[in-house]
Order: structure tokens, then sequence, then C-alpha cells
């Protein structure tokens, strides 16, 4: 089977669309499949070229793990303010197209996954194009997202065209993959495909993430000594609300309990500003912020960690989501303290692997935090638990045959 698959974002990056992607085409392509993945020059998250790549007109080609990548040319953008970001997701969608129509011979499918808009939006065109069957992926309920973090007003007239952009893409596809079921009822809200739609959660590799020694290196680097280690580990954004561990270290620091320490590995439009919130209310002590660092270094990092925040603002629309570094955390027998609600902190309550807190309740993480630092035997048992669950729920090796077996489905109409 030829596939054709359209992703903004691709390995080298190591943001958690880039990791799907790249985990599942690299299955497909051991199954014997002819993966082509068309995306841009890694860039992720300040908008400067990866060393080794150039952000050309022509399209670039290259094979990664027997992928075939094509790289288009995208007006660059920082992971900061609205409009140039637009820019560099709708200059994705014209070279994609372009791209797909005069370099790629007609695939048995096309996929798109869309943590942006105009990347689902790529893939439509494209079938259109070439008639083919079309699956899309939907990892982000855009324009609702970009509503809820405050970047755009539900009134606006841009809205109200992307909304119906929005239901005209859902109807296009002959079918529709969520990464959950929260977004999977958000859709199905909006129009009537029940017909044609699945649920392949994220997952994780447990050959790469598996349970190792803390890096005294890392610990040492980042002046987290021999303290309790919460570590918040991913973009340091609008939608994230990481203000709450300003107020969690503040009231920590009146308890005198100097013994925690809450470390932000990750980078962001959002990062100065919780930098600078850190100080006016004197607890920068008690955060450490190690900027981005590879995906390579994230199991280093959380074997390194006590336990791992996981936090969005308080939204409903959050509540459908379910962060791949959930599952991360718990193969490396990490515990969870899950500030998402919905779907997310019902897999934490299934799978006894964590602590659920309420989003933006500053007292709840503290207490959360206190009980893994001052009960070892929850902390123990929390570790244990997940690694097992996941063991038998959110392996990559199966999902990706899950996508795989829908996907071969379409491709035979």
């Amino acid at each position: 089977m030829r596939v054709v698959f359209f992703s903004h974002y691709f390995s080298p990056e190591g943001n958690a669309p880039a990791s799907r992607t790249y985990e599942h085409c690299k299955r497909w392509v051991e199954a014997g499949h002819k993966i082509t993945v068309i995306t841009c020059a890694p860039n992720v998250p300040d908008g400067v070229v990866y060393e080794g790549y150039k952000n050309r007109l022509w399209p670039q080609r290259e094979t990664i793990e027997g992928i075939d990548v094509i790289r288009v040319w995208t007006y660059l953008a920082a992971n900061t303010g609205n409009t140039k970001r637009i820019l560099n997701y709708v200059s994705y969608l014209f070279s994609a197209v372009l791209c797909f129509l005069f370099f790629c011979r007609r695939p048995n499918l096309i996929v798109a996954t869309s943590p942006q808009f105009f990347c689902g939006w790529a893939g439509t065109f494209a079938s259109w194009l070439k008639w083919c069957p079309f699956i899309l992926e939907i990892r982000d309920i855009w324009p609702e997202s970009i509503v809820t973090v405050g970047a755009l007003k539900k009134t606006s007239l841009l809205v109200r065209v992307l909304e119906r952009l929005e239901k005209w893409m859902y109807r296009s596809a002959n079918h529709i993959v969520t990464v959950g079921k929260g977004y999977r009822d958000n859709v199905l809200s909006k129009v009537d495909v029940a017909d044609r739609i699945s649920v392949v959660t994220n997952g994780v590799d447990l050959n790469v993430f598996c349970p190792q020694n803390p890096s005294l290196e890392f610990r040492e680097q980042h002046g987290l000594g021999n303290h309790f280690v919460c570590s918040y580990v991913g973009t340091i954004g609008m939608a994230h609300g990481l203000s709450v561990v300003v107020r969690a270290a503040t009231i920590l620091k009146s308890m005198n309990r100097n013994d925690l320490i809450f470390c932000l590995v990750g980078d962001g439009a959002q990062r100065q500003k919780i930098l600078k919130e850190s100080q006016e209310a004197n607890v920068e002590d008690m955060i450490r912020f190690t900027g981005r660092l590879p995906k390579s270094d994230m199991p280093m990092v959380l074997a390194s960690s006590d336990c791992l925040l996981i936090h969005l603002k308080k939204t409903d629309l959050f509540g459908t989501v379910i962060p791949s570094k959930i599952f991360e955390a718990m193969a490396m027998e990490r515990p969870l303290v899950m500030g998402v609600q919905g779907e997310s902190a019902d897999i934490v309550e299934e799978s006894g692997a964590g602590i659920a807190m309420e989003s933006d309740n500053a007292q709840q993480l503290v207490d959360a935090v206190l009980k893994l630092k001052d009960n070892s035997e929850v902390h123990s048992r929390l570790c244990a638990n997940g690694r097992q669950f996941v063991g038998e729920h959110f392996t990559r090796d199966s999902l990706a045959e899950k996508m795989l077996d829908v996907m071969k489905r379409v491709a035979n109409g």
C-alpha cells in the first residue's frame, strides 16, 4: 500500500504529533508499506531551522528509517504570536499541496494529521486533486482550541469562517481517526459521521521508555541536588496554565518546604512570563527552567524526576485531551500529578499510577506533591502500577497496528 502522510511536524522534531507520526510510519514501513511524509524543515518551537537542514523553495527529499520524507518551504515563525503562526500554517498548506501534485505518484491512501487546521485541509485538497481515499486524524479541535486559549474571539468573523471550514473538512474525509474519545464526541456533536470515525489513542514505545537510574549529571547541572523534583515536560504555552506552579511554590515556601523543587523542561510563548512571575513571587529558587531538550533526552529527564506534572488550563475542551507524556511517564515508572480533567483523569484513576488534581488549583498541587514526597509507600505503589498498565493498553506497536487496520479498510473502499 502506498500512503502519503501530511504532517506539519516530523522527526527530528520531538513534539507529540511529530513523535506519533514518525513512530507509526516507521512501523508501517517495517510491515512492507510505502510511506511518504510531506512536512516542513524542522524548526519547532523557535522558528529556527535545525542544523543540517534548509528551508528551500524546492522540495528536499531524505529517507528516515525507510520513510520517504519530503520537506517543503514554509514561512518560518516561532511558537509565539498569532499572525506569523497562521502564515506558517497557510504556507505549509499551499507548499504541501503543490508538492503532492507535482512530486508524488498517486497513492492508495492519503492521511493528514491536524494539530493545526490547515494541515488537515492539505490532505483534503490532495484527495480531491488525485481522487484518493482520505483519512483525517484529529489531534486538536480547531478553531475551538485557539478560542479557548484566548488567541481569537469566538464572535470574530475569522472564527465563524473557520468553523464552517471545520465541518466541511470533517464531511470530506472518508474516515476520521481521533486520539481520544472526547475528541470523537466533539466531532460527532458537529457532524453526523458516526459510521466513519475511530479512536486510536497515543501510546509509548516500551523499548525506548524503560526504567533507568537518575542522571546525577542532569540533576547537578540544573541545581536539583537531593531535592524531591516534580517536573513538567513539554510546551510552556498559553494552554498549559503553568502559573499554578508559581503559586504552588509560594505555598511550599511559606511552609518552609525547601526540600521540593519544580523543574520546567521545555520552551514556549509563556516561558518568560512564568519566569517573571517566579521572580516577583520570590520563588525562583524553587523553580528550574531547563529550556528545550532533545527528544532523546526525555527518558533520562523522567528518570531523574520524582514525579511528573501534567497540566492544562481548566476548560471543557481540554477535558477531551490525552497528553502523550502520560504514557511515557508511566512507562518510566514515574507517578503522575494529573491536572487535566476528563479522559486523562480517568486513565490515571484506572491505572492507579498517579494523583488527580483540579486544574489551576495550587493547593491541590501542593497536597499531591507532599503526599508523594512524604509517603514512600504511596510513591512506590504508583510507580509500579504505571508501566504494567501501559504495557497492557497503550503500546506503540499495538496502536500503530490498529491504525493500519483502519487505513487498509479505507484504502480498500
